[in-house]
């Protein structure tokens, strides 16, 4: 335990920080439930995306003999931009997905298979779940981070400080109580003596 002085006005400080602590603690814990309700709500999110992945390869594979045509098809599509905005959850700045702007280079329709744009729009659905995934993991790792912090903080109140300011005062209330009962022990002697010596004195 901490070293405190023994005093009045330490007593005043416990209690104020005392009074604090109790008042943050609810919105750490608040905030804390809030951070993992997001990170229930981002891992749903990765993992609708992840099964649309799944479902897309699986319409790919239809694609893969065609793809082995040569055809290029696959250099077709270059991603020009990727928007991403940014927000805010419980005081964590997160990046979010938008979209993905792509640039496709002029298809000749007589040179190209007929399959050749819907082959493309396939890959550009792919790039943009890859993508879409990617920010979301980014959101998890900082929502997590802010998420232990947090919880640190929790515990540290709950287990620490709280505790520790309440044995505070009450080692400080034993201590002064202890010195006015000495005091007025003392003050009685005191006026027993005095008593006694104006007592004498008239005798």
């Amino acid at each position: 335990m901490a070293k405190i002085k023994h005093t009045k006005n330490e007593l005043k400080a416990q209690r104020e920080s005392l009074k604090r602590f109790a008042r943050y603690l609810p919105m750490l814990i608040l905030k804390k439930q809030l951070l993992q309700a997001e990170i229930q709500a981002i891992e749903a999110r990765v993992e609708e995306k992840v099964e649309e992945e799944r479902k897309l390869r699986e319409d790919l594979d239809r694609w893969v003999r065609l793809f082995s045509e040569s055809s290029g098809v696959e250099d077709m599509t270059t991603v020009l931009e990727i928007k991403i905005s940014e927000g805010n959850i419980a005081g964590v700045a997160l990046p979010l997905y938008e979209d993905v702007i792509f640039q496709r280079r002029a298809i000749d329709l007589f040179e190209t298979p007929a399959w050749t744009d819907a082959g493309v729009d396939m890959i550009e659905r792919m790039i943009r779940v890859r993508i879409a995934v990617e920010i979301y993991r980014e959101q998890l790792r900082r929502v997590g981070e802010e998420l232990r912090t947090t919880t640190q903080r929790v515990n540290l109140f709950e287990k620490v400080k709280i505790p520790e300011c309440k044995e505070h005062i009450r080692v400080i209330r034993i201590f002064l109580g202890d010195e006015q009962t000495a005091a007025v022990a003392r003050g009685k002697i005191a006026k027993s003596r005095l008593d006694t010596s104006a007592t004498a004195n008239a005798a």
